[in-house]
């Protein structure tokens, strides 16, 4: 079953609008700068990694890409559309088209592991509950999860299953953009490399662009076909992940050069 949400004939009347489109943003938080004047594109499929230092701005640049945050200066785009666009019919339009996977899920604790995936379809207010149903027991088997483990709430989770869930719900509205802030994160290697998999191959599968912000060489070389990296408050190299590791500078040379990083460059890019 394929859950189509209507969407305006403008919205896609033309292939060669970026997914995302960063413009001359510019943010400060008092008197500490954190970005200025980055531009940035994102192509329709394409899987952009955005990786920098601690502190480097990676997940405030995530915050303004979905409308969390608004920039000092600059504008940010979705599908040719501003995230923060006046009209709010444009605003809820494009907030259909992208999900986000929080770095610790942000599953509702007071809700069960169904409703938490039913909770964006029951928002639209356009569907049934039986098919709410049927979308959400389609989303639970798309993350590998059974139809069972809908009724568990939040705390009787694991830390992979959390993943799992907020992944579904992040998929519930079938998005043709999908953010992820450190994937990853809190999961041992096993689990970890388990949910790279799975990500990829529903990639692979839907089609939809990713923009994810990671720390973790092994996602990063797993699933990126594109970088960017944040240092000196800019993005001082986007491109290839050979594009990005022929640049010269000191960030990139710690970041990517040590012998690990070498060999999981090696292993995973192409």
């Amino acid at each position: 079953m394929v859950l189509n949400v209507p969407a305006s004939t403008s919205e896609h009347a033309s292939a060669s609008i970026p997914v995302v489109q960063i413009r001359g943003v510019s943010t400060r938080f008092g008197d500490t700068v954190v970005h200025r004047e980055i531009d940035l594109d994102v192509e329709s499929g394409q899987i952009l990694g955005l990786v920098g230092g601690s502190g480097s701005g990676k997940t405030t640049l995530l915050r303004e890409i979905v409308g969390l945050l608004a920039p000092d200066t600059g504008s940010v785009s979705l599908f040719g559309h501003s995230v923060l666009d006046a009209d709010p019919m444009i605003r809820r339009s494009v907030r259909r088209r992208f999900g986000m996977l929080f770095q610790q899920g942000a599953l509702f604790s007071a809700l069960s592991v169904y409703d938490n995936i039913a909770f964006p379809m029951r928002e639209l207010r356009v569907l049934d509950e039986d098919m709410i149903r049927d979308l959400v027991f389609l989303k639970l088997g798309m993350v590998e999860l059974e139809q069972r483990h809908g009724l568990l709430m939040p705390a009787e989770l694991s830390g992979g299953m959390v993943k799992r869930v907020a992944l579904a719900r992040a998929l519930s509205l079938e998005p043709e953009l999908l953010v992820l802030d450190e994937p990853t994160a809190g999961l041992d290697p096993d689990l970890a490399d388990n949910f790279v998999k799975l990500l990829g191959i529903l990639q692979k599968d839907l089609g939809f662009t990713v923009v994810m912000v990671t720390h973790d060489l092994d996602t990063l070389a797993a699933l990126a076909t594109r970088m960017a990296v944040l240092a000196e408050q800019r993005i001082i190299a986007c491109g290839t992940p050979a594009e990005v590791l022929a640049v010269e500078h000191p960030f990139i040379r710690n970041f990517f050069c040590s012998e690990h990083a070498v060999a999981v460059m090696k292993k995973g890019f192409v």
